[in-house]
């Protein structure tokens, strides 16, 4: 079934009508200062089209985690003006999100006017899904965008749980550009390769186990490789180990064998004793006692590389080493380098992978930078995303 459609909403007439978006704003905030707006400015499309058409928007939001709780540093206030800046125009604030206030915000929006509705998770039963929570957040409303797609995996009140109170639905501009460019991964022109990294293997468990049999060659970065080279029976020295995932280490490496595919590990390390800045280091292709590996050598940045160049398709998520220390950071370079320079389709998803697009200046030169993070993992699984089915008309 498909998702339902911004374009067919807009054609459909907004004019007028109170229309909830779902926006993901959760932007970092200090002393009452935005530090990176990148998540207001992609939320930027899908509001430009409904107040163009002449729509009463109203946008909600999580921002951090208050656990129910209404606290002040986890207020939207701050938002408000910035986003006003970035559309040119004023943008009002309601400190509540449910209830009578929001009604009385409403009924002075004009057409084409834009209303900042407070955090919804200052409500317990918004992570809950609470249906009496999801009915008095839709209730004001004709018609409801979800464009956040980071939450899209959560069945949240405000994700999943209002759709059922609102009979016009659709999926804004954002969100269907991330369903659109992971479905790729799912559905790749071959050869597909993957590079994931990271520190645990219980983090990417999920992901590995659907991709190692997928991907016609999957390579592994990070902490998490020195799990699967202990699953060989190769030393990590003092390195980031889980031994107790060392026997899913060995499915999937099984899995990819059984399939035909390549799992890539590492053959050369970056050491140290310490970690931190500064301390000694150097290039081993075996770890010896007491030293931890804390990046991918230089020779498998190139054989990892070497592989990207081949792929058609290419899926990166997760830092090769401790990439925000010097000296530790040259592998997942390494990779974004390869990322920029090949002609394969290629979505990057993963905030060290993301920043290291950007610190190298490659960004313009990836097809998609997908800010999902759980919920673009989720997808390239085959999962369903509740606040994706949701849409579903």
């Amino acid at each position: 079934m498909a998702v339902a459609d911004l374009s067919k909403l807009l054609a459909d007439g907004v004019r007028g009508q109170r229309i909830l978006v779902r926006a993901d704003l959760n932007v970092p905030i200090r002393d009452g200062k935005i530090s990176d707006d990148t998540r207001l400015r992609a939320s930027l499309p899908t509001l430009r089209r409904l107040l163009a058409a002449g729509a009463r928007v109203a946008l909600a939001s999580h921002l951090g985690r208050p656990k129910g709780e209404r606290k002040p540093e986890f207020s939207l206030a701050p938002v408000a003006p910035r986003l006003a800046e970035l559309l040119g125009q004023d943008v009002a604030f309601c400190p509540e999100c449910v209830g009578p206030e929001v009604g009385t915000a409403l009924e002075v929006l004009g057409e084409g006017q834009v209303l900042l509705l407070e955090n919804v998770r200052f409500h317990a039963e918004e992570t809950q899904n609470d249906p009496a929570f999801a009915k008095a957040l839709a209730e004001p409303f004709e018609g409801f965008v979800n464009d956040a797609f980071g939450t899209a995996h959560r069945a949240h009140a405000s994700t999943a749980g209002v759709t059922a109170h609102i009979d016009r639905v659709a999926a804004g501009d954002l969100l269907q550009s991330e369903l659109d460019h992971l479905r790729v991964v799912l559905e790749p022109e071959r050869p597909l390769m993957v590079v994931l990294g990271g520190a645990k293997v219980s983090d990417k468990l999920a992901v590995l186990e659907a991709l190692a049999p997928h991907a016609d060659v999957l390579a592994i970065g990070g902490a998490m490789s020195y799990t699967f080279m202990a699953a060989q029976g190769k030393p990590v020295g003092a390195s980031l180990m889980e031994a107790e995932r060392i026997d899913d280490a060995k499915r999937i490496l099984a899995a990819a064998e059984a399939q035909g595919r390549t799992l890539l590990l590492p053959t050369d390390h970056v050491v140290a004793k310490k970690l931190e800045a500064g301390a000694e280091s150097r290039v081993v292709s075996e770890i010896p006692d007491g030293w931890m590996g804390l990046d991918i050598g230089p020779e498998t940045a190139e054989r990892y590389a070497l592989e990207i160049a081949k792929a058609k398709t290419f899926f990166w998520n997760g830092p090769m080493g401790v990439f925000e220390i010097e000296g530790f950071d040259a592998g997942t370079k390494r990779v974004a380098n390869a990322a920029g320079d090949t002609d394969a389709t290629t979505v990057v998803g993963g905030g060290d992978s993301l920043a290291a697009i950007n610190q190298i200046g490659v960004g313009d030169r990836i097809t998609h930078l997908s800010t999902g993070g759980g919920a673009s993992l989720e997808y390239v699984q085959g999962l369903e995303l509740p606040g994706v089915t949701a849409l579903e008309r």
